[in-house]
């Protein structure tokens, strides 16, 4: 494994490519960490293009260039087949993966679930869980904060969908994904020469499907909901079964249902679990931004568990969860497929050309951010300017994240939570490492030193 990178002054970073790789060091790098098949030139430069076997390339930088890609011609660009054979097993058609028609009519039929007014209901739920692992810590001196916050955020989604009736177990969940993950998301050699994808990937025709009990207990709990009826509070379960497309009049039949509830459960807690870690790992490893952030969660909070009320009175805290997202954003890689020819940077895009998105490079290259590699929460201050397009842990355009503000509030009221209780320490030797698949994972864990406060 290369030398992780990190500095006095720096948080740790992943270590982007400085020379010519092969075809067969490429894939090792991409199957280790995807994020190290990125060019340091990334960092420096808007765009950068090569050619790897049959496949060309682009990593596009440029922030101009980026909302054409995700707004302005956005039907030119869909996700790329890689990133739809990888996932379609587990979440199938959903609105992760589907495009044109298929896509915009869920999405016109689920945004009413995300809006301000249900996540203000649900909210109370990101409380009892931001209590839950305030209480887990007390007597611990030291744990993986990466596992508790899978927990945390698991406990809030799983109480959101099916009002705590225990339909779905974290710890199943979270192992199905893992295994998804190891055995059929990784990168093939098929991929990165540019074998056409309807050619089956023996690592995914062979290795079974991890998920299949995830969707048979998501089948079962949708079944027994469409049975008893909606809840007096509905919650996410109950909001996507009611939800329709208010421009064709159709709602989702059981298996749009699954795969999209499949998607809101893995990423309303993976994601979010991951940038509450890598939060906590950079409040550890700046003191002086912990200090501050306590300063404000004990003003506002006085001890107690933040609440959907407090999200407007704690700015800092929303400036943290925002620089974490720059520096560790769990959607760190991108991929398109151009359709059609088109331009970006003054560059020819040809039809079927590979258009990639390095969010991780984009968000630390040295033409958009001072500085940056490092942790500076300033940098979301209000009133401080930085383009649209150069800051983008949900995406941006018609397919921005649908549920961004959800995710939001839900870090902000368990990182707050936990500042107001704990003061949180680095374990020297334990630093995590960055590490690629399908989202930024820290290998190795959060490790972190937990001191009550008082």
């Amino acid at each position: 494994m290369p030398e992780l990178q990190a500095t006095a002054r720096e948080p740790v970073k992943v270590p982007l490519v400085t020379d010519i790789k092969t075809v067969l060091q490429t894939l090792r790098a991409a199957r280790r960490n995807v994020l190290e098949i990125i060019p340091d030139l990334c960092t420096k430069q808007p765009m950068v293009s090569g050619k790897t076997a049959m496949v060309r390339w682009h990593m596009v930088m440029d922030p101009g260039a980026l909302r054409r890609v995700l707004k302005d011609n956005l039907d030119n660009y869909p996700k790329s087949d890689i990133t739809k054979n990888l996932l379609r097993p587990a979440i199938g058609d959903s609105l992760f993966i589907a495009e044109g028609a298929h896509w915009r009519w869920q999405r016109r039929a689920a945004a009413p679930v995300f809006s301000h007014r249900n996540i203000a209901a649900l909210a109370p739920i990101m409380s009892a869980s931001a209590e839950a692992v305030c209480e887990r810590l007390a007597g611990q001196a030291k744990a993986d904060m990466f596992e508790e916050m899978v927990a945390a955020t698991f406990e809030v989604i799983s109480n959101v969908t099916f009002s705590g009736a225990g339909e779905m177990a974290g710890d199943e969940v979270h192992k199905a994904i893992d295994r998804f993950i190891d055995q059929s998301a990784r990168i093939s050699l098929m991929d990165v020469v540019g074998i056409p994808t309807w050619v089956p990937r023996p690592s995914r025709l062979f290795g079974g499907n991890p998920v299949a009990d995830m969707k048979r207990v998501a089948d079962a709990a949708i079944e027994k909901r469409r049975k008893m009826g909606a809840k007096p509070v509905p919650d996410l379960l109950d909001l996507l079964i009611e939800g329709m497309d208010p421009e064709t009049k159709r709602q989702m039949n059981s298996a749009e249902l699954r795969d999209n509830l499949l998607t809101f459960i893995v990423a309303g807690h993976e994601t979010t679990a991951l940038t509450l870690a890598w939060a906590l790992y950079l409040c550890a490893f700046d003191q002086d931004v912990q200090a501050k952030l306590h300063e404000e969660v004990r003003d506002v909070l006085g001890g107690r568990v933040a609440g959907p009320e407090d999200i407007g009175k704690l700015p800092y805290t929303e400036q943290v969860i925002k620089e974490t997202l720059r520096l560790y954003p769990p959607a760190s890689f991108i991929a398109r497929t151009a359709q059609a020819p088109d331009e970006l940077c003054g560059r020819k895009i040809r039809k079927k050309d590979s258009v990639m998105l390095p969010i991780y490079a984009l968000q630390r290259n040295e033409l958009l951010w001072p500085e940056p590699d490092s942790f500076k929460p300033e940098r979301f201050a209000k009133g401080a300017k930085y383009d649209r397009f150069a800051w983008l842990p949900f995406g941006d355009g018609p397919r921005v994240c649908i549920g961004a503000h959800f995710a939001m509030v839900e870090a902000q009221i368990i990182l707050a939570s936990l500042i107001s209780r704990y003061r949180f320490e680095p374990i020297e030797g334990k630093d995590p490492v960055p590490e690629m698949v399908l989202t930024l994972r820290p290998k190795g864990g959060v490790w972190l030193n937990i001191i009550p406060r008082h």
